[in-house]
């Protein structure tokens, strides 16, 4: 059995520990607020789920199950600011990540809810690794599993060494990419002509620089990236693999931005949504 929670459509996927402003206009969501803030001894109650739109802005007016992503996000609501007009400006942070078994559509409340079960990051070593067989201990078989604790502790290392190498990878890869969009942007760079990283994003940089999970999740969120490969970056549970696959996904936009010499937008701006949320 699934959890039921509020469910907040956007356009885009939410990631954990990412920061959410939205502006609350619409009636079904400011009454979502309204539930929220009437359990003020359930302050830790207070989250919905963000799932990305998969196709079309009225989710309602097609199969909810069909036009959202199965891999959302909760949003922790840590601000709210009501306004004159009945509505809501709130700040939220990303939470936990969660899969969505079934959409609940009805009339009370208004608002979609979803029955959802909670997907678990895998942080051990091996399991941040992806898996050890790729993983070669000098003096060992090439393949198979450890055969003892000492064996165990080796792998260990060496996982979280190859970790260590792959977010430093990603790093530099992302303060590049960050770099690249910045000078295109603006038509210059520095005195010797090379893009130049922001001074905000060094400062997120260093703030996420013992976490790769958090590292990730930053370049998943700031990267100009489909939402489709959003998607799978959300999807993945093994901060390795998404690492790696954030750098494949890095390779080719600096790729593409080194040859085409223009920035990407986003395809959602080409859209005219149907709802002001």
């Amino acid at each position: 059995m699934g959890e039921l929670i509020p469910l907040f459509p956007l356009g885009t996927p939410l990631f954990p520990g990412i920061v959410l402003p939205l502006q609350i206009f619409e009636p079904r969501y400011r009454r979502l607020m309204r539930d929220l803030l009437g359990h003020p001894e359930s302050g830790d109650r207070r989250f919905f789920g963000v799932v990305a739109i998969r196709q079309g802005w009225e989710v309602e007016q097609v199969a909810p199950a069909e036009a959202l992503y199965d891999v959302g996000c909760t949003a922790r609501v840590q601000a709210v600011r009501p306004q004159p007009d009945g509505g809501f400006r709130i700040v939220t942070v990303g939470g936990e990540r969660f899969r969505l078994l079934e959409v609940v559509v009805g009339e009370d409340p208004p608002y979609l809810q979803g029955v959802v079960e909670w997907l678990s990051e895998e942080e051990a070593a091996e399991e941040a690794a992806g898996d050890t067989d790729g993983l070669v201990v000098p003096g060992t078989a090439e393949s198979g599993p450890p055969c003892d604790d000492g064996l165990d502790e080796v792998v260990a290392a060496v996982a979280r060494g190859s970790l260590d190498v792959l977010c430093s990878g990603v790093r530099d890869l992302f303060t590049r990419y960050v770099a690249e969009v910045a000078d295109l942007g603006s038509g210059g760079g520095d005195d010797d002509g090379e893009p130049t990283v922001d001074a905000e994003t060094a400062v997120l940089l260093e703030a996420v620089s013992d976490d790769p999970a958090a590292l990730s999740y930053l370049v998943a969120s700031a990267a100009l990236l489909t939402t489709e490969d959003r998607q799978a970056l959300l999807a993945e549970s093994a901060t390795r693999r998404r690492l790696a696959h954030e750098a494949r996904l890095l390779r080719r936009e600096l790729t593409l931005l080194q040859t085409l010499g223009a920035v990407p937008v986003p395809l959602h701006q080409f859209a005219t949504p149907m709802t002001v949320n």
